[in-house]
């Protein structure tokens, strides 16, 4: 049985990289290029709605939060693993999380202009099997996505 925040047991059978620029713009590029690196899975419509937006609501924190009026970098680590399971690792070098704990609940933002709802982290529990986030003051941010698939009907 699987259950949500459960620590997986994993094998890696694929994995890919890729960092790019802290520009709204390329917050497209990042979930249709983790989405696409998914796809091999044979994911369905709705798992792949999810993944992307996890990995959208995770690059957008980069942007607006992290870097806030700079322009910084974006990393962005894909493991597919055994069996059916997707790990994601979005990590920014930015300002870091103050209190973790309370940038996680709903409707809390650190937008000084008030345009973001603060949903950003309950949308991603919300799409993901488990969600870990690490920060330091200054250092930057990790946001771990567990994704498990359900099993294609060949491995049934």
């Amino acid at each position: 049985m699987f259950l949500k925040g459960e620590k997986f047991q994993m094998k890696t059978t694929n994995e890919m990289s890729v960092e790019l620029e802290s520009r709204s713009v390329n917050e497209a590029f990042a979930r249709t290029a983790v989405s696409s690196f998914v796809s091999q899975l044979d994911p369905t419509i709705s798992e792949l709605n999810e993944i992307r937006t996890a990995v959208s609501e995770a690059v957008t924190n980069c942007v607006v939060h992290a870097y806030r009026d700079k322009i910084g970098k974006i990393y962005i680590n894909v493991k597919v693993t055994e069996p059916d399971t997707v790990v994601i690792r979005i990590r920014d070098k930015g300002c870091g999380i103050e209190n973790i704990k309370q940038a996680m609940e709903p409707l809390y933002t650190t937008d000084p202009n008030g345009e973001r709802a603060g949903l950003g982290f309950a949308v991603m529990q919300s799409f993901c099997d488990a969600l870990k986030v690490h920060s330091s003051l200054s250092r930057g941010t990790t946001i771990t996505l567990t994704k498990r698939l359900s099993p294609r009907i060949s491995d049934v």
